[in-house]
């Protein structure tokens, strides 16, 4: 049996699974100026989709458990000048809410700094608990 997560491994895993948020969450917007010839080959947002990991009642923390497409459809755009125009000039633009990304982009930032004081607050009072020892 492994050791119980300490309050390090919680903010830990949580910090990471927001790595992965912020990293498909740059993809999203690097991807968002793209056209396509075709509704199928447009770009899709990407989204993390977290799962739950339990070591006892009450101590849990998180995980990516995939990374799937979100619903947000491209959209059909005329433009004959492109070059990737299909017959009747029309281009596909990329399935990306691009404010809807930002706000995401916000809330991973200010989640993930969350979690940083969290360790850096647990760090603090461990150092503390070793000065009384002593």
């Amino acid at each position: 049996m492994s050791a119980p997560m300490s309050v390090f491994d919680i903010a830990g895993r949580a910090m990471s699974a927001q790595i992965v948020r912020l990293n498909t969450v740059a993809s999203n917007m690097a991807n968002a100026g793209t056209v396509s010839s075709t509704k199928e080959g447009a770009y899709r947002a990407l989204k993390p989709v977290f799962t739950e990991v339990s070591d006892a009642p009450g101590v849990s923390t998180v995980k990516v458990g995939q990374v799937v497409q979100s619903d947000t459809e491209p959209t059909k755009r005329h433009d004959p000048a492109n070059p990737l125009a299909d017959k009747n000039g029309d281009v596909w633009d990329a399935g990306v809410d691009s404010a809807s990304e930002l706000v995401d982009m916000i809330e991973t930032q200010r989640q993930y700094q969350n979690n940083v004081q969290v360790m850096q607050t647990a760090k603090t009072l461990t150092l503390d608990t070793l000065r009384i020892e002593k």
